[in-house]
């Protein structure tokens, strides 16, 4: 079963994001900031992380720089989540390694799958 890690602190939208997740058929971890973020993308080495850059402690943009120091946490899929989707943000998100992003504003549980299925299948 595929592993997914949420690294999000907005409770609404992570506990969406997880019941759909799992009724997809996926083992979904959550982390509430960066810094547990980090602590557990070591431990449970998950197949895709979807990201918010605003999350407390560390940013998502810095637990994104701290993956990019370890050439196998590199090649974990990242879907960032963004809050404005400005367009610098989003930028460095990309250069980053992020893979795809979800608009907050623009939030669809469906389309969020799709992105999900694209990078990791089912």
């Amino acid at each position: 079963m595929p592993k997914i890690l949420i690294i999000e602190d907005e409770e609404i939208i992570t506990n969406l994001l997880q019941k759909k997740l799992e009724q997809e058929g996926y083992d979904v971890e959550v982390a509430r900031d960066g810094e547990e973020g980090l602590r557990l993308i070591r431990e449970i080495w998950p197949d895709l992380i979807l990201l918010d850059i605003i999350v407390p402690k560390i940013s998502g943009l810095w637990v994104m720089e701290e993956i990019n120091k370890n050439p196998n946490l590199k090649r974990i899929p990242i879907i960032v989540i963004s809050e404005s989707g400005e367009s610098f943000e989003l930028k460095r998100a990309r250069e980053l390694g992020a893979k795809d992003w979800i608009i907050k504003t623009k939030f669809d549980l469906q389309q969020i799958i799709n992105k999900v299925v694209q990078q990791i299948g089912r």
